[in-house]
C-alpha cells in the first residue's frame, strides 16, 4: 500500500497542466487551460484544466479528476502504476509500505520476473515478424483475408513456422526455463525422470501470430491462428505471471485513440475481426481471448469510454455469448454508461459483413444495436411464454437476479417498470414482492409507498457563509496565513463539521504549508466529513474561482451571526 502522505506530496508537486499537456493540446483560456477532451469525441473544446485546483473537468462527458486520475483514465493504468508513473515524472521515488523486508523483497523479485518475461515475449514477437517476411504462404493467407502490410505491421503480426523448435534460432538457450514460463515452449518430462530425455517443443507451429499487448504496450502473450484446416482454430498463450485471459483484451492498446474518437468500443469474438475492422476504419474494436467476457473486461473498457457495443453472431452460440456478456456488464452499467448488443446475420462475422456490405452499412448495424435494458428483458423471457400466468411468473423469477445486479440509479428504476409491464403487474406490487423476498419469510408483508410523481428540478440553495468560507479555503489553503487570529478563532469555533474542517486546515497550514486542492482532497479521505467537503468543491463550476474579499466577507457574516446569537442568549430568547 502506498502511504497516503506520499500521495498528497506527489499531487502537491505535480503540475496537472504539464501532465495533461503531454497528451492533450491545451490553450490558455483565462485562468484555466482548454482543449479537446481525450475521453470522448468532440469538435469544440469543453475540456478544462485548472492549475489553481490541480484538476481537470470535461463539460461534455463529465470526466473529472486529478493528475493521478488522468493517468488512470487516459492510459488505463491501475492506481499504483499511475502513482509510480507520476512520481517518475516529478522526480520522486515511491516509498515502500509498511510490509516486512521479506515481503518487499518478494514483491521486487516478482516485478523483475514479470519484466524479464515481457522481454522474452517481445524477442519472440520479433522472431515471428521476421519469419512472416520470409513465408510466401503466410503472406498469401493474410492477403486473401484482405489485410495490407501496413495493418499487419501496426498490429505486429508474425508467423510461427512449421518446425518443432523454431524458437531455438531466436534464443541462446532453448532449455531456458523462461521459455516455458512465458508459455512459448512446452516441456514434457521423461517418464523415468531422466532430464536428458525431457522433450521441449514450440507451442505455436504453422500459425499466423497475433501479439497480445498490455495497455502499456508490452507483449504479454500470443494468439495463433491456423493457416489452413486444423484444430484448434485459435491457440492462445497459457496463463502466466504477466498474462490472464480474464483480464486482457486483444487490440485495446492499438485501439485506445480510436475508441475515444468514435465514442464507443466494439467487442468482437476474434483477432482477425479486430485487425480487419481496423483496416476498414473501425480501429475501436477489441476481442476477448478465447474466453467469455468477464466483469473485469467490462471494468477495464469503461476506463476508456462510457459506451460498449458487443458484437455477436445471430446463431444460438452468439446468443449464449451475449447472455454471458450481459451478466458481466450489469454490475458496471449505470445512468451515464451504455451497453449495447449487436447481432449480425448467422452467416456473417464483423469482418465478412464489412467486406461484403461496406463500412457504412456496418455503422448502421451498430447504430441499431440492442440496448442493455431490452437485452435484459429478452434474456429473462428466454424459453417462457409470457402469454400465460405461469410464463409471466417464471419471467419475473428469471429477471430478478439480473435486475438486482444493476447498481442503484435511474436505469434500475426504469427497468423495474419494464419488467412489471411484461409481468402484467403494477410496479408497486412487483417492488413489494421483491422487497418481501429480500427480507425473508419472517418479514411482515407491507405495501410499498407509492411512487412519487416526477420530481421537480432540484434548486440550488444559497450557500451559507461557513460553506463559502470553507469552499474558498479548500481551493486556496494559502489564504489561511493571510487571515487574522480573530478570523481563525471565528472559523475554528464553529460547532458542526465545518468547524472540524477549519481546524484541520489550521493544523495543515502549520505542519505542511499551502496544499493544492488535489492534494488536500486526498487528505480528506480519512475524515468522516470528507465526502461533504469534497462535494462542496465538486458541485461548483470549475471556471468559478474564489476571492479573498469574499472569504473575508463570509467570515465577517459569521462573526456578526455569533454576536447576534450571544445577544439573543443573554436576553433569554434562545
Amino acid at each position: 500500500m502506498i502511504p497516503p502522505g506520499f500521495i498528497q506530496e506527489l499531487l502537491a508537486r505535480a503540475d496537472i497542466v504539464d501532465v495533461v499537456g503531454r497528451h492533450v493540446q491545451l490553450k490558455k483560456a483565462g485562468i484555466n487551460h482548454k482543449g479537446l477532451c481525450p475521453f470522448h469525441g468532440e469538435k469544440s473544446p469543453s475540456f478544462i484544466v485548472s492549475p489553481t485546483r490541480q484538476t481537470y473537468h470535461c463539460f461534455g462527458c463529465g470526466a473529472h479528476g486529478n493528475a493521478v486520475g488522468f493517468l488512470m483514465e487516459h492510459a488505463g493504468l491501475g492506481f499504483p502504476d499511475a502513482v509510480r508513473d507520476l512520481a517518475q515524472q516529478v522526480g520522486l521515488t515511491v516509498p515502500e509500505d509498511d510490509s516486512s523486508p521479506a515481503e518487499r523483497e518478494r514483491a521486487a523479485a516478482q516485478k523483475q520476473r514479470q519484466a524479464t518475461l515481457t522481454e522474452v515475449l517481445a524477442r519472440a514477437g520479433d522472431h515471428y515478424r521476421k519469419e512472416l517476411r520470409t513465408s510466401p504462404r503466410a503472406i498469401d493467407y493474410l492477403k486473401r483475408r484482405g489485410l495490407t502490410g501496413e495493418i499487419a505491421a501496426r498490429f505486429g503480426l508474425g508467423y510461427a513456422p512449421e518446425g518443432w523448435r523454431s524458437l531455438a534460432s531466436a534464443f541462446p538457450r532453448y532449455d531456458d526455463p523462461l521459455l516455458e514460463e512465458s508459455g512459448l515452449v512446452i516441456v514434457k518430462p521423461a517418464e523415468d525422470g531422466n532430464e536428458a530425455d525431457t522433450k521441449r517443443y514450440d507451442r505455436f507451429r504453422d500459425r499466423v501470430m497475433f501479439p497480445i499487448r498490455s495497455v502499456q504496450g508490452e507483449v504479454i502473450g500470443f494468439g495463433g491462428r491456423v493457416l489452413d484446416q486444423g484444430e484448434p482454430k485459435y491457440l492462445n498463450s497459457p496463463e502466466t505471471p504477466v498474462f490472464s485471459k480474464g483480464r486482457e483484451l486483444y487490440g485495446l492498446y492499438e485501439g485506445r485513440s480510436a475508441i475515444r474518437q468514435r465514442g464507443y468500443v466494439l467487442v468482437v469474438e476474434g483477432y482477425m475481426d479486430v485487425v480487419a475492422l481496423a483496416q476498414s476504419g473501425f480501429g475501436n474494436a477489441v476481442a476477448t481471448l478465447g474466453t467469455a467476457c468477464t466483469a473485469e473486461h467490462v471494468q477495464k473498457l469503461f476506463r476508456f469510454t462510457d459506451s460498449v457495443v458487443f458484437s455477436f453472431d445471430g446463431d444460438a452460440a452468439g446468443r449464449r455469448a451475449a447472455g454471458r456478456a450481459l451478466e458481466a456488464s450489469l454490475l458496471h452499467a449505470g445512468d451515464t454508461r451504455t451497453v449495447r448488443f449487436l447481432f449480425l446475420p448467422p452467416e456473417h462475422d464483423p469482418d465478412s459483413y464489412v467486406r461484403e456490405f461496406g463500412a457504412e452499412a456496418f455503422e448502421q448495424q451498430v447504430a441499431q444495436a440492442v440496448p442493455l435494458s431490452r437485452q435484459l428483458v429478452e434474456a429473462a423471457k428466454a424459453e417462457v411464454d409470457t402469454a400465460t400466468a405461469e410464463g409471466r411468473a417464471r419471467f419475473v423469477v428469471q429477471a430478478r437476479p439480473l435486475w438486482n445486479a444493476l447498481p442503484e440509479g435511474m436505469l434500475k428504476r426504469q427497468l423495474l417498470g419494464q419488467i412489471a409491464s411484461v409481468a402484467a403487474l403494477p410496479v408497486e406490487e412487483l417492488a413489494g414482492a421483491w422487497q418481501a423476498q429480500a427480507q425473508g419469510p419472517a418479514a411482515a408483508p407491507r405495501r410499498p409507498p407509492p411512487r412519487p410523481a416526477h420530481a421537480a428540478p432540484r434548486r440550488h440553495m444559497p450557500r451559507q457563509p461557513e460553506e463559502r468560507a470553507l469552499w474558498a479555503l479548500l481551493l486556496e489553503s494559502g489564504w489561511w496565513a493571510q487571515l487574522s487570529a480573530e478570523d481563525h478563532e471565528t472559523l475554528c469555533a464553529l460547532q458542526d463539521w465545518h468547524g472540524e474542517a477549519f481546524r484541520l486546515i489550521d493544523r495543515l497550514a502549520a505542519d505542511e504549508g499551502t496544499l493544492p486542492w488535489a492534494a488536500l482532497r486526498e487528505r480528506l479521505t480519512d475524515e468522516p466529513w470528507g465526502p461533504q467537503a469534497r462535494r462542496l468543491v465538486d458541485a461548483e463550476d470549475p471556471a468559478i474561482e474564489p476571492s479573498l474579499d469574499d472569504l473575508r466577507t463570509s467570515i465577517a457574516q459569521l462573526r456578526r451571526a455569533a454576536v447576534d446569537a450571544e445577544v439573543m442568549r443573554i436576553l433569554g430568547r434562545r
